[in-house]
């Protein structure tokens, strides 16, 4: 996939694509969005349009270089990700070592920081001396669900985009499990079929995360649209059932497991 194929966020990506384009660059980006967002993916098609050889400001998905991005072996990409629940100072520390090599291709490293807003505050810290001073041609992209999470200092240094959810075959499925979740819920299905649904869409914390933030949509998405169906659909109804996902939501972030914060929000919201 390249920037002109992802949609719902028109605005963005003819943004980075202007940016890639000029070589007007920043050395900081975070792109902030809901964890059924395909950051990870958002931030590939922006590197393709910043390095491709063919199509500079898009990206073409056939040189050389679209291919190593699209394979994960870049050699001038570099990907750091969680390590349990958060990003540590060590990390961050080998981070650093390795962006003042310099690169094996061109004149750039690029980072991508994974779920940047788990990162503890020594790693935010030990980030933030790189930032201030990073050195030459390196851009660093950090994705994030909640930019709550990141020191303000960080913030500052960056460029921050709010990314929308985009159509990728993952995130058509989730949205058609969110969608058949919740019209269950509504028709006040019997618990055990629920919850035998429930089993098979959130099996683990990050499907769960992803679910409830496509729920949250379908939802908002109700209060907005006026369907047949949507007008059945009783404006205090769906706000407490927002409020009861975003209780879900913390739950899972506090530690307590999948199972049992999904089965709560389902009877909740069930009835």
């Amino acid at each position: 996939m390249i920037l002109k194929e992802i949609d719902g966020n028109d605005k963005l990506i003819e943004r980075l694509e202007y940016l890639s384009a000029s070589g007007n660059l920043s050395h900081a980006y975070v792109f902030e969005g809901d964890s059924c967002v395909n950051k990870v993916l958002l931030a590939d098609c922006f590197i393709k349009a910043i390095l491709c050889e063919e199509n500079k400001g898009d990206g073409c998905e056939k040189c050389i270089t679209c291919n190593k991005i699209n394979h994960g072996n870049h050699e001038d990409i570099i990907y750091v990700d969680a390590d349990g629940k958060s990003i540590k100072d060590e990390a961050i520390e080998e981070l650093q070592s390795k962006i003042k090599k310099k690169p094996f291709f061109g004149d750039r490293n690029i980072v991508v920081i994974k779920h940047a807003d788990t990162m503890t505050i020594r790693a935010q810290n030990r980030l933030l001396k790189t930032l201030e001073e990073p050195p030459q041609g390196t851009i660093i992209i950090l994705l994030s669900e909640n930019i709550e999470n990141l020191v303000q200092t960080i913030l500052s240094r960056c460029v921050v985009f709010r990314v929308n959810p985009f159509e990728t075959f993952e995130y058509g499925a989730i949205k058609e499990q969110a969608q058949l979740l919740v019209k269950m819920l509504f028709n006040k299905e019997a618990f055990y079929l629920v919850k035998s649904k429930l089993n098979e869409f959130a099996e683990d914390k990050d499907s769960a995360m992803k679910l409830l933030d496509s729920m949250e949509l379908i939802y908002r998405d109700l209060t907005i649209i006026n369907t047949k169906e949507s007008r059945n659909y009783r404006k205090d109804y769906i706000y407490k059932a927002v409020e009861l996902i975003e209780e879900a939501r913390r739950d899972l972030q506090r530690g307590i497991s999948t199972g049992y914060a999904m089965k709560n929000l389902i009877i909740k919201i069930g009835g």
